[in-house]
């Protein structure tokens, strides 16, 4: 279960002592939270807390009131069979389980019950015996950040990761309840963006009624969330940071507002209504004066305005290279079917190279300005987008570096090198190579050896750059499979751009 339970969109219910020693009262909990998770069909967690209070608490301090937690544990304590039965009533709803140890014991009590998710509270995050304890365990794992520093966090990170541990990391903050100037919602993007491998979620204490937070942190990146719950009755007041089932219903719906504002990830086309509106406000492209068939279309000859016309070129497709598909009268609309003639090989370079500036922005890698790249186009520049890469060569020496940038769906065909020796390592997106006839799905960090005389070609579906270290480069060493490659000059299936930033600026002023 470990290696393939999946974190996100997970709703956690921390019962916590709300329960106040009560079974039968607990089990109404339970019931109120599975009846919310069922209309909104999401992935509902209740989770327990397990305390040892024999060891737990010292026996000299088990009459103290300077603790104020102390007594408060001691009077809600319920036996191991009470728990067993509102166990049962979570497995009954079909709810998933979890529980925060916080001792050793606690943590063989879990496995003894067979509850599905360990969570470590902030104030165990550098419990390093419980750690290795919950460690052992094989469960997943999910810990709380609360007044952790950077360094500290990075320690917890390293230890799991060490252990193999399937985990994933709540941002939180240990004030009861938590103020609007208090949330720092801005720490699961810190944390997203320091960890990437690892599930952030957001672990609540806001007032029942802050629905906004929820809102914030799932913009923010939190992939799941966690509140605490209860259910007041005459006997039982709720503490000050519990959502009652009708608070978490409405704390779940500004959750589903959310998403619904947010959206995809990626960019899509534009709305319908949205297109619409912006084409009403559009410029069409008209001829000035009479054009004649075949002419060359200069900036002179045409004007730009409103109204966009149907069938009409916009001022945003013309371009100095159009030719006239027929002859034009002064006044009249240019036709749009003129952006479908072909597009000259300086814009299609320019275009990728747009691309690519825009998938090194999201690695955050960056490259000298004035860096050279190669644009490695095996079947032409139309056809680049299906097969090739983009290459900049940072260093050939007795070895060499290079960074290599597959489109999203690119090829790269097969090949093999009689003299080089190289290592392939991702840094971004996915990519399979295929190394004489073996196929190997790489993870981010992986590296793949490819020797001389081995045959070899890779591919990614959503975009790649992997850095390539190898013995020197030389330009005859590439053999291709595909004769049609394998016949055609070196410069035919290379265009190179020597100042790469230069030539986006001066083709972004045409």
């Amino acid at each position: 279960m470990s290696k393939q339970f999946d974190f996100t969109r997970l709703f956690i219910f921390d019962l916590a002592n709300n329960h106040q020693g009560d079974v039968g009262h607990g089990i109404n909990i339970i019931k109120g939270i599975a009846d919310v998770v069922k209309k909104h069909k999401v992935r509902g967690v209740v989770k327990f807390q397990f305390r040892e209070l024999e060891s737990f608490i010292h026996p000299e301090y088990r009459q103290s009131k300077e603790n104020k937690h102390i007594q408060r544990f001691l009077s809600t304590r319920i036996p191991r069979q009470g728990f067993e039965d509102m166990l049962a009533e979570i497995r009954k709803q079909g709810l998933i389980s979890a529980c925060t140890p916080f001792d050793e014991a606690s943590v063989d009590e879990i496995m003894a019950m067979g509850i599905d998710i360990i969570k470590v509270a902030s104030c165990s995050a550098l419990d390093w015996p419980l750690l290795e304890k919950i460690a052992q365990t094989g469960k997943p794992v999910i810990v709380s950040t609360a007044g952790m520093s950077l360094s500290n966090i990075e320690k917890l990170v390293s230890f799991l990761e060490n252990k193999n541990v399937n985990f994933a990391m709540m941002h939180c903050v240990a004030v009861y309840p938590t103020s609007f100037d208090k949330l720092r919602l801005n720490q699961i993007e810190l944390l997203r963006e320091r960890f990437p491998q690892i599930s952030v979620g957001f672990s609540t204490h806001e007032e029942p009624d802050n629905y906004t937070a929820v809102m914030i942190a799932l913009a923010k990146g939190a992939m799941l969330f966690e509140r605490h719950v209860g259910l007041p009755t005459a006997k039982y007041k709720l503490n000050a940071y519990s959502s009652t089932p009708q608070q978490i219903d409405k704390w779940i719906t500004a959750y589903e507002h959310a998403v619904q504002s947010c959206g995809g990830e990626n960019r899509s086309p534009g709305l319908p209504e949205e297109i619409e509106s912006l084409r009403s406000l559009s410029r069409g492209v008209f001829a000035k004066k009479e054009l004649k068939k075949n002419q060359k279309i200069k900036r002179s000859d045409v004007f730009f305005a409103m109204p966009l016309l149907d069938e009409q070129l916009t001022s945003g497709d013309w371009h100095e290279w159009l030719v006239a598909d027929k002859k034009y009268k002064a006044n009249e609309k240019i036709s749009n079917s003129l952006s479908n003639l072909a597009v000259p090989s300086s814009q299609l370079v320019y275009q990728l190279l747009l691309h690519v500036k825009g998938m090194l922005n999201n690695a955050r890698i960056f490259i000298g300005a004035d860096s050279a790249v190669e644009i490695s186009h095996h079947f032409g520049l139309e056809r680049f987008r299906e097969f090739g890469c983009v290459i900049v060569n940072c260093i050939n020496r007795a070895y060499a570096k290079k960074l290599v940038i597959l489109l999203p769906r690119q090829k790269h065909p097969y090949h093999y090198h009689k003299i080089k020796e190289e290592t392939f390592q991702l840094l971004y997106g996915d990519m399979e190579v295929e190394i004489e006839g073996v196929k190997t799905k790489m993870d981010l960090g992986d590296t793949v050896l490819v020797k001389p005389g081995q045959w070899h070609k890779f591919h990614t579906l959503d975009g790649a750059i992997f850095e390539e270290v190898s013995t020197t480069h030389l330009n005859d060493d590439s053999f291709y499979e595909d004769e049609r490659i394998a016949m055609l000059p070196r410069d035919k299936r290379k265009t190179y751009v020597p100042n790469w930033e230069k030539n986006i600026k001066e083709n972004a002023a045409k």
